[in-house]
């Protein structure tokens, strides 16, 4: 009876990888269905017009407060 346990512990205990080859598989068709399904999505219009406008020459990225106040931390 024991050694029909160690048998069955042996062929559904993860190696040393931690997963079984099973629940790999069962990951990848998970992740690539989610994955496929994200691209189907595609980009949203406003990240479009954002790429559109940083791809544009002369365009300089904004890095800041949208207040206008300057970065010097109340210093002059």
């Amino acid at each position: 009876m024991k050694d029909l346990k160690s048998q069955a512990s042996r062929s559904t205990t993860p190696g040393k990888g931690g997963l079984t080859p099973e629940i790999q598989s069962r990951i990848g068709h998970q992740l690539r269905a989610m994955y496929d399904d994200v691209v189907r999505q595609g980009v949203p219009d406003r990240f479009a017009e954002l790429i559109k406008k940083l791809d544009a020459p002369g365009a300089t990225p904004h890095v800041g407060n949208e207040g206008g106040s300057n970065d010097n931390n109340g210093r002059d």
